[in-house]
């Protein structure tokens, strides 16, 4: 039985090992020196255990009596989280390392933060799930901070790590009040009690208090605050996981608890999810149009897509899941893009983050210019690029689910902030001739993932670039 079960978890066994053998082996040897090979080394590593989850993953099965699980929806967050996480690790190799930030602690920070993601998005148990989470946030505090010689780094992993504590403790005083009056800390357990048509006011007072601690972890409104300061301060390839993986992992344990353990009483907990899609879509639509660097348009963008995400979870159904795990897939791969291109933002050698920067950008980089268009017009869901295809999706499954009204304003909300997109669009086409411009990017690193996902943004719309099928195979395992 024992043996079973670790064979169930054997992908994050491995990568807990991996983790503390570099640890290790790193203290003892190079220490820094090591920093990047190690980097190199930790993305094939996600990039084999992604491909070994994604080849011979099949069926549901259960470990731990239901602590943990590993199905279909699972392994196909597990898939995009890894991908992610390898992808941001070679994109902000060459950048930490030329700003002497590189440290060998990077790689392996990111491993054990991944570790906890994968657990997150396989919790079967309340406990399983704070372990998990706990175990990404605390690496990610570190990392946030992890230019220590920097004020603002400093202050985007302090106010992280506290306003984190605050939705730590909302998520457990929410557990806490689930098992006084579910009885059980087990989500096949809850979903028992909690969907026999009675549920009790404390339970739903515990929903409540879950939800706002999920709710903090995907930055959706109220509970954003931490995400302009973080998303500025933290070294801008930190900045680029925060704005991936973590954001899957997130919305993909938040639709594990509402509908692995609350998913007999969707219409309790459908009006909580549908006013934090509301209230994210529009504060990050109408906050990032002030903004003028490029991060802080960045996490409030982020905000506002991750209302779109929740409108799909809101609706409640199997639909509404894929489309919420198809909205996640189109939005990593195109944020992906984008934060090659900020990584490459650059004069005289140092960065640079103000969207003014970019005047007349096109001018001299004819080619990136296009491949950023593309992804503002992505992002902002204007058609044909994909990211139309991502918000229709959600867009459907609200109106199907009966959310009509929810749906019209996603759509006001888009129209929105299509703005602040067009406008960076603006100053690369438009701009002042005359203003200071960025270095030609040296990264044919950063130039390969910039149009790898413009490409991606622009041809996959015939299929949506084949995650259609497995998010519908995906949704049907955690709904049915």
């Amino acid at each position: 039985m024992i043996s079973a079960d670790l064979n169930i978890i054997l992908p994050e066994i491995i990568l807990a090992i991996y983790a503390m053998v570099a640890l290790v082996g790193a203290v003892y040897t190079g220490k820094d020196a090591l920093a990047s090979l190690l980097t190199w080394l930790t993305a094939a590593v996600f990039v084999v255990v992604a491909a070994w989850i994604g080849i011979s993953g099949a069926g549901t099965n259960v470990a731990f009596n239901g602590m943990f699980n590993d199905d279909g929806f699972a392994r196909f967050a597990k898939v995009t989280i890894l991908l992610s996480a390898a992808a941001v690790l070679v994109m902000g190799q060459e950048y930490m390392s030329r700003r002497g930030i590189l440290r060998f602690e990077y790689p392996v920070l990111i491993v054990l933060a991944v570790v906890g993601m994968m657990v997150m998005v396989s919790a079967g148990d309340l406990m399983a799930l704070y372990m998990g989470l706990e175990l990404q946030s605390l690496a990610l505090y570190v990392i946030a901070s992890l230019r220590r010689d920097s004020v603002k780094s400093t202050e985007a992993g302090m106010k992280y790590f506290v306003l984190g504590a605050l939705s730590s403790g909302l998520l457990l005083y929410g557990s806490s009040l689930v098992y006084g009056f579910a009885g059980t800390t087990q989500f096949s357990g809850i979903i028992q009690v909690a969907g026999e048509g009675h549920t009790t006011l404390g339970l739903l007072f515990g929903l409540t208090f879950v939800v706002s601690g999920l709710a903090f972890k995907v930055s959706a409104v109220p509970f954003h605050m931490w995400t302009p300061d973080v998303y500025e301060g933290a070294p801008t390839p930190i900045t680029a996981f925060f704005a991936t993986a973590p954001k899957v992992a997130a919305m993909a344990l938040f639709a594990r608890v509402v509908h692995d353990a609350f998913g007999g009483v969707v219409g309790d907990w459908q009006q909580i999810v549908a006013l934090l899609s509301l209230l994210s879509m529009y504060l990050g639509a109408v906050a990032a149009i002030g903004q003028r660097d490029i991060k802080r348009l960045m996490a409030y963008s982020s905000i506002a897509h991750m209302g779109y995400a929740l409108m799909g979870l809101a609706a409640g159904t199997e639909m509404g899941v894929k489309s919420m795990l198809i909205y996640m897939a189109i939005y990593v791969a195109t944020n992906i893009g984008t934060f090659a291109f900020i990584l490459s933002m650059e004069r005289d050698g140092q960065p640079v983050t103000d969207i003014q920067s970019l005047n007349n950008y096109s001018k001299r980089e004819p080619g990136k210019a296009i491949a950023v268009l593309i992804l503002m017009f992505s992002l902002a869901g204007v058609p044909p690029f994909i990211g139309f295809f991502g918000k229709l999706e959600v867009l459907r499954a609200a109106y199907d689910a009966g959310l009509a009204w929810l749906a019209i304003a996603g759509v006001i909300a888009s129209v929105i902030g299509a703005y602040y997109y067009l406008r960076i669009v603006f100053f690369m086409y438009f701009g002042d001739e005359d203003a200071e411009g960025l270095d030609k990017s040296r990264s044919p690193v950063l130039y390969g993932f910039l149009m790898a996902s413009a490409a991606v943004m622009f041809f996959g719309l015939i299929n949506l670039f084949g995650i259609e099928g497995p998010a519908t195979l995906a949704a049907a395992s955690l709904v049915n």
